[in-house]
């Protein structure tokens, strides 16, 4: 993974400060490859409730205190769509 330990603490805290304590973050994409390089910061997060003013403000947050594009998608709990599955799957559980 390619992510230090306190990019991964700023992306947890933040998740939860904005989106709330129960939200569970998951990355994937290039970011979970270690011989990649480059590429933007992929998360997938489940919520009780989202909300799409809380995921721009979670994105912007993001993006500034990473300095890096941040990719944010923001599903309920238990979402079975696609990228849903496939992030689940193929990702890793911050």
């Amino acid at each position: 993974m390619r992510l230090t330990p306190a990019q991964i603490d700023t992306i947890k805290s933040t998740a939860q400060a904005v989106l709330g304590e129960g939200a569970q973050v998951t990355l994937f994409g290039s970011r979970v490859h270690d011989e990649q390089k480059g590429g933007d910061v992929d998360l997938y997060v489940e919520t009780v409730q989202p909300d799409l003013m809380k995921k721009i403000r979670c994105k912007v947050s993001l993006q500034d205190q990473l300095d890096m594009p941040v990719d944010l998608i923001v599903k309920p709990y238990g979402d079975q769509s696609p990228i849903s599955l496939i992030a689940k799957q193929e990702g890793i559980r911050l």
